[in-house]
Formats: structure tokens, sequence, C-alpha cells
């Protein structure tokens, strides 16, 4: 057999355990990813609350616990499919194909003892009659074998079918049966047959070649009366009995059914490799409608969502979870822990209106629905979250009328956004939901100002900034940022603090650039968010000086430097620096009363912030005339914008012989 969930021995433990259960916390489905290449089959320790998962690529079996956590791998398996579990769930026995052997592992320690040593290729196993069954051989041996449990030696016996299977069939029994179920694996037609085996040999009871195309997995029903074969053809989970296979019904699925488990109480899970559509469908024990489908997520990289692996459903024994094996486009496996797949999904929808008045009643109405009617009266609980109970605020309860249908009134005593979540706790039949709607609630606004707005400030300059907020509910705290222009400097939180009796809040900078200032109000429970900004300009730090002067002196108003015609002024300018800075130069002779200017040019500054500009030329034809040299930041032209236009001194200069 590919999987077992349901040990006689842990079958009544389970169902007065089931009580507790139930009376605990609620699981939600979770998946894990599993270290896995290739799986071929899965089966539910609930002794030890283990998942065993085979790995044939691999050639070894993982071993989860119930969220998906592995615990351990045993390896050295080559080729590992079947696995099968005993009734008291401390062995589980698994088909190693490549060593011809049957491994048996202690379930308490997962740790493995002497395998048996049976025919070629074992590929599945199932306990029955006392015996531990076998599917074993290559393309063109296929046959059946067992071990006798009961003897120390442990005796084998192969060739119970004589020629019969193409290939190892696969294997199932119900706990305890006399009746051993075989399906030939992804044959067209599946071969199908039955045997009693009490005898301790194998008597073929029936046979069929009508149960579709490409087996992908079988299980036999608890009480041993049928066998659920899953084909990829026909689009449904057929059954048949066991004492004849004659046709007893079937499940309807979808397209390609790979894969089948029945739980204890006889709940049917069947699914399908399929993109596409949903992937499991459950059934009630003796249900012709399933009540609940599985539509596995997209976690790959194709369009189609995650595939179902052949044999790749199991039950815990108590019936509280379906596992479930799945591979994606990327071949990344994943458990999946399906939690209370037998009760019906349900849905709460909740409708508020989008928009409200604080302090002025509203209605929220809504409807809790599923596939089986929910019970009328069903009680649901209230939750309203808002800014004055941001962890939920729990509201009188409502009942829902024999339509499902819902609606209550609240008054919120907030603002800001309000949510309402209705939560239904599920009974026998249904599983717990919840939904919940958002209303955005009316606040008062009130008033924020930051002041120093447009004003103009030398470099370096000590400047306090002072925000003042009006009127609030509860909250006085106001944030101060300072955003400096230019990419390389953050936005920064500089004060944040509750303003004073006046409603002041007050921060000192040091301004170095141009710099945008916001304060900023988060809102309280009545009064709605609020900021303002100021933006602060900054000029830059400039200075000029002249050399190869023979002399200065005062003259025409203004202090002049003097250089003999044979010697070049050089002008030094140093001016804050920053990447790609350059100073405008600016040269003007004085004429007819008035200056003149000649055409400025752009240099660009060092690492140091320095520039020089040597002036040039015959200056035997600049005696007796006047000069000036100015150097200037001009925000945008000198290659920034992150001060404001900012001019050096005048230097004035003349030349004698």
């Amino acid at each position: 057999m590919r999987k077992r969930s349901l040990t006689a021995a842990t079958t009544l433990a389970v169902l007065f355990a089931s009580a507790a259960l139930a009376a605990g916390p609620a699981f939600a489905d979770s998946s894990a990813v599993l270290p896995v290449k290739q799986t071929g089959a899965v089966v539910v320790d609930g002794v030890h609350h283990q998942v065993f998962v085979s790995d044939p690529a691999n050639g070894k079996i993982v071993v989860t616990d119930y969220s998906g956590t592995v615990v351990k791998q045993l390896s050295s398996l080559p080729g590992v499919l079947g696995l099968e579990l005993s009734p008291d769930s401390g062995t589980l026995y698994a088909a190693v194909r490549d060593a011809d052997q049957i491994a048996v592992i202690d379930t308490a320690t997962d740790t493995a003892g002497t395998p048996f040593t049976v025919g070629d290729n074992p590929v599945s196993v199932a306990l029955a009659g006392g015996k531990l069954w076998f599917g074993y051989g290559a393309a063109g041996e296929g046959n059946i074998g067992s071990v006798d449990l009961s003897d120390d030696q442990h005796q084998v016996t192969l060739g119970e079918e004589g020629v019969f299977w193409y290939q190892g069939p696969t294997l199932d029994a119900a706990p305890g049966s006399d009746t051993l179920v075989a399906g030939s694996p992804g044959q067209s037609p599946v071969y199908l047959a039955s045997y009693d085996v009490s005898s301790g040999t194998a008597k073929r009871l029936a046979f069929t070649s009508d149960a579709g195309s490409n087996l992908g997995d079988l299980e036999v029903t608890p009480d041993g009366k049928d066998v659920v074969v899953a084909s990829g053809a026909p689009y449904h989970h057929q059954v048949f009995t066991t004492s004849d296979l004659t046709a007893d019904g079937q499940y309807a699925s979808d397209a390609y059914p790979n894969s089948v488990a029945i739980a204890a109480d006889g709940a049917v899970a069947a699914g399908i490799s399929g993109s596409y559509e949903p992937d499991v469908y459950v059934y009630r024990p003796g249900a012709t409608t399933a009540v609940r489908q599985y539509d596995f997520p997209n976690t790959g990289q194709t369009t189609g969502a995650d595939l179902l692996a052949d044999a790749g459903l199991a039950w815990a024994p108590d019936g509280s979870r379906l596992f479930a094996v799945t591979s994606n486009s990327d071949g990344v496996y994943s458990l999946r822990t399906l939690d209370a797949p037998t009760k019906a999904a349900t849905t709460v929808t909740v409708n508020a209106p989008s928009s409200a008045t604080r302090a002025k009643q509203l209605t929220v109405t809504g409807k809790v629905a599923s596939n089986i009617a929910v019970p009328a009266g069903a009680r649901l609980t209230v939750t309203r979250t808002d800014l004055e109970s941001p962890t939920g605020k729990a509201l009188p309860a409502v009942t829902a009328k024999s339509d499902g249908t819902f609606s209550f009134t609240d008054t919120p005593p907030a603002g800001g956004s309000v949510k309402y979540k209705v939560s239904y706790a599920g009974d026998a039949d249904h599983a717990a939901a919840s939904g919940s709607d958002t209303v955005s609630v009316s606040r008062a606004k009130t008033s924020l100002t930051l002041n120093n707005n447009g004003k103009l400030y030398d470099y370096g300059k000590a400047v306090k900034f002072t925000a003042h907020l009006g009127t609030t509910y509860k909250n006085r705290t106001v944030e101060i940022w300072a955003d400096p222009y230019g990419s390389d400097r953050p936005n920064k939180l500089v004060k944040s603090g509750k303003v004073d009796s006046h409603g002041n809040l007050s921060v000192t900078l040091n301004l170095y650039r141009d710099t945008k200032l916001t304060a900023k109000f988060a809102g309280d429970a009545r009064y709605g968010t609020a900021s303002a900004v100021s933006t602060a300009y900054d000029r830059v730090s400039v200075s000029t000086s002249v050399s190869g002067q023979y002399k200065s002196q005062s003259a025409w108003g203004h202090t002049y430097y003097f250089f003999h015609k044979t010697k070049n002024p050089l002008v030094t300018t140093k001016m804050t620096y920053y990447p790609g800075r350059a100073q405008k130069f600016e040269f003007q002779v004085y004429y007819q009363g008035a200056w003149h200017s000649g055409d400025p040019m752009y240099v660009k500054l060092g690492a140091d912030g320095v520039s020089r500009v040597q002036i040039t030329g015959d200056h035997s034809q600049d005696i007796g005339w006047r000069f000036r040299v100015r150097s200037s930041y001009v925000n945008g032209s000198s290659g920034d914008t992150v001060n404001s236009t900012t001019h050096g001194a005048w230097k004035y200069l003349t030349f004698t012989k």
C-alpha cells in the first residue's frame, strides 16, 4: 500500500481523545517545504504525531511533525516507495525497491532495524490476514509476495499470484481485514484484483479491467467493503466492492484523479492533478456531495497552481487533519496540513458604510454562509478596532437569522479607520470563519503652523523653528522633520515631543543648506492628522582674496589693490564645497562714471572649496584704469541647487607703471 493513516489499536483512543481536541485551540491550514525530489507515499503516525514521506529519488524517508517541520531524515533507502504502519503504530514498513528489501523502522525512535530481504523491486506494502504483503517485480515480472510476521525467521513467500501483473502492483487492505486489493500502477487499462488471504496464501476473489487508465492510487474503506480508485481517467473517483469488484458508486472530482485517502470514520478525500481546478474533494461518510474543496495556490513560475502528488493524501488517525503533498513548477515539494477537512467551509461577509460621522449611529449588515446551511440563531461575536481600542473591543454578540443574515448598530466613539470584525466559531458541521469591513469615520480638523517659512539665513546660522498646535483631543505630540536640499542628505526627525501649555514645540538648527522643515501631527481619536511646511533658505560661505599687489590703500571710496604693470593679479576664492560646484567669477571696468561687465566665467572648486583665477594680459594698457572682481554662488548655474544664491564682496584693483 502507499499510505495508511488509521491503526486499529489506536482507533478507540483517538475517538475518545477527539472531544478534548475539539475543546482546544483551532489550527489553521499551513504549509511547509519538504526536502525531497520526488514522493512515493505518505503515512501518518497518530501515536507519535509524525508524518512519513518517502522520496525514491533521494533514497530517503522524511519525517515531519504535524506542522510539516522536519524532525528526521532516514537515508540509505534507495528507491523507497510504499509505506505501511503496524496496528500499534510502533513499526513502519517501507518498500525499498532498489535494495530488494522492506525496511523495518521503529517509529518511537525513527531508527531502522534489520530489513526483510524479499523479491526483486518491492514497490508497495500492506498488512492483511496476519502477514505483510508486498507488490514487487520489474516490467514484465510483476507479482505479489508476503512476509510471515508471526514467524521468528520472517519467512518470505514469493510468486503468490503466478505470472499475472506486468509490474509490481499497488496493494491495500482495511485494518484487520483478510481481503487484499491490488492494482496496476500507470497501466491502461488498469487491472484491479481482490484476494482472500485468510489462509495465509493469496486466493483471487475477483478481477476487473474496468478501473480506468493510469492508476495513481487506491484505498480500501475501513470496513473493507469497498475500494476507491484514483485513475487518470475517468474524471471521477471510482468505487468497487472488494468481494467481486463490481461498480459501487463514484465520487465526483475532475480531470486526472491521482490520489485518495479514507479516514477512520469513512470520510473520503479524493484528489486530482489539476492546475486550474480544485485539487481535493472531501466527502463525509456516505455522502454523495463534497462537503469541502481545496484549491492549492501557485507557488511556482507558471500560471497553473501547485499539483497534488500521486498518492499524496493521508488523514490523521483522529480525522482532525488531512495532509497533502504538492509540488510546483520549480520542483519544490510542500507538505500541506489541512485543518478540520470534514467541516464545511464557511464564509462571513460584513458590509459597513464606507464613511460615517463620529458619535453618530451606523448600521452594519452581513451574512454567514456555507454549502451546508448554518443553523438559525448561530451566535456571532463582534469586535471593533479603532484608535481608542487598537487591540479591539468586544461589542455585543449578534445572532444570524435562518437565512444567515445579520445586522447590528454601533455608535463609533473614535474617528479614523474603524474596523468591524464578525466571527463565527463554527460547530460540528462548520469550520470557523470571520469577516470584516472598515469605515472611514470623520474627525475634526486642527491647526498646525511652523514659522520662518521663506526666510534667508547666512551659512551655519543657528535658527529656532517653532511649531504651534491647535486644539486636539488626547494627543499633543508633534514631530519636526528637517530635509536638507540634496539627495545625499536624508529627511531626518529632529524633534518629537509634547507641545507646551501654549501649544508650541521648538527646535534650533544650524543651517548649512536650503532646508524644508515639516511639522507633523499624527491625529487622535477625534482630530485628524495635520502637517505644516516651512522652507528656510541658506547662503554659502564665500570669501575672496587678492595677491601680487605692491600696496593697498583707500581710493575712490574703496580699498584698492595696486599692481605694477608687469604683475598678473591672483584672485583666490574660498567657498562652501559641494560636488560639481563652480563659482561665478565676474570682472568689471569703470568707464565714464559707471561699472561695465565683461563676460563672466564659472570656475570649478577644488575638494577644499578653493578656486584661483589669474588676470593676465598687457597691463601697460591698463595703467590708470579701475577694475573690480567678485566671486558668487548662483543657485542652479553653479552646478547645484542646495543653497541660495550668494554674492561675495567686490575686490578693487588698478595698475601703475
